[in-house]
């Protein structure tokens, strides 16, 4: 399987399968429902990982939770704890509400700070790290390829680490150096004690820690969205490799979900929430309009497009109200999820299919073999077709009609069929 590694620029072959497949995706910073566009690394690591191990590839998937956070302590001052109890469970029952599984393992920031410690020790002892403070401050010039992941190799001024945790600058070395522990503040409801004094992670280092604690010191594939390419991903691969680890050998950033025009993002308040979304649309038109596009580039979401995904998720249910035709074949299917995972390619093949069996196949790669299943209408609708059905047949339009509009009244259509019983009810969408 070739895949596009964003540190190469290059499309890059896993090994044949069988043999391990590990994967690390970063999950969210829990401080409230996470928003649709949140959710995309979830469906593409999970939707991968289903991809693979149907291949034979004994997969091993990682997707961790951000517990521990800036952002958690001002959206809860003095409580933060429990948001981030309660934010992580609103994040796994709404992705749980996606149909796809779950990854093979969720770790917790807070679930790893011994690891956490150890990795920064090494880092210090090394002379990667120095104290400032009560706080820990990574020392980018010791690590020689710093920006080669983001493109911003040798260009100090795009590197001066505008990350999305406060830092004490006037601590610093070095205006591109990051925080990999910090001192507790005043207001801080959490904290742990360290060889540097009580306080807590900062973001970078709590994945690096994970991963290895989970993958060991080298695994296949890193992803998460495009916007985490710098500073954080940068920080991790620093921070691993200058601690002896090779990290990560292919890196797959997605692109962000757009909300008239500008990426969905909590900081700009333009967020329809995952929640809001499922009960809107429902989980098969959200999994195919993520099918839709390319997991590499930014795709639009709006009342428009999801139309049109429900609309597809619609075109699938009327194949399986046909008879099955042996119409498709599986090789150009597998072909394009095999070249990049290409799921549009993968969604138009499939929309060509009307071999039952065929179909059926494919859907479930996705988590969307429900499309297949019959959707059984109410008794008392069962039994107004019936009636409709005998009005016709003695030629009473009328009454016929007024069933018809009683059926449709309830949000079913019902549609006049060749085999028995003559009819077919069909929920409206």
């Amino acid at each position: 399987m070739r895949l596009y590694d964003t540190a190469t620029r290059s499309l890059q072959e896993l090994p044949a399968a069988p043999g391990p497949v590990r994967m690390y995706f970063c999950g969210p910073t829990v401080y409230q429902r996470i928003h649709v566009g949140n959710a995309r690394p979830f469906v593409v690591s999970m939707w991968l990982k289903r991809w693979l191990e149907r291949n034979g590839y004994d997969v091993n998937l990682v997707e961790n939770i951000t517990d521990i956070n800036d952002k958690i302590y001002a959206a809860a001052p003095g409580h933060s704890a429990e948001l981030a109890a309660d934010a992580s469970r609103w994040y796994v029952a709404d992705t749980e509400d996606l149909g796809i599984g779950r990854p093979d393992h969720e770790p917790k920031a807070t679930e790893t700070i011994p690891q956490i410690v150890a990795l920064i020790e090494e880092l210090v002892d090394g002379g990667h790290a120095y104290p400032a403070g009560g706080d820990v401050y990574f020392r980018v010039s010791s690590f020689a390829d710093y920006g080669r992941l983001s493109g911003r190799h040798g260009d100090e001024d795009a590197m001066r680490n505008p990350s999305e945790e406060e830092e004490r600058s006037e601590l610093k070395e070095d205006p591109r150096d990051f925080a990999l522990w910090k001192a507790h503040k005043e207001g801080e409801d959490t904290w742990w004690d360290s060889p540097w004094g009580r306080g807590r992670p900062g973001w970078h280092i709590e994945c690096s820690a994970m991963a290895e604690a989970f993958l060991g010191p080298a695994f296949e594939i890193h992803g998460g969205g495009i916007d985490l390419v710098f500073p954080h991903h940068e920080n991790e691969i620093a921070q691993s490799r200058s601690a002896g680890r090779e990290f990560a050998r292919i890196w797959m950033h997605n692109g962000m979900l757009r909300l008239a025009g500008e990426k969905m993002s909590k900081s700009l308040g333009n967020i329809v929430s995952l929640r809001e979304a499922l009960d809107r649309w429902g989980r098969e038109t959200l999994l195919v309009y993520f099918l839709g596009g390319h997991w590499r580039k930014p795709i639009d979401y709006s009342d428009d497009v999801l139309e049109q995904a429900a609309a597809q998720a619609e075109s699938f249910r009327n194949v399986f109200r046909s008879a099955s035709e042996p119409v498709g074949e599986w090789e150009p299917f597998a072909a394009a999820l095999e070249d990049d995972f290409n799921t549009p390619e993968a969604l138009a093949v499939m929309h060509g299919w009307r071999d039952h069996d065929l179909l059926r196949r494919g859907l479930e790669v996705f988590g969307l073999e429900m499309l297949a299943e019959a959707e059984v209408a109410p008794p008392e609708l069962e039994e107004l077709a019936r009636r409709r059905a005998e009005a016709r047949e003695r030629k009473d339009f009328a009454e016929a009609d007024r069933l018809r509009d009683e059926i449709e009244a309830a949000d079913w259509d019902v549609c006049d069929v060749d085999a028995e019983p003559g009819f077919q009810l069909v929920p409206r969408r």
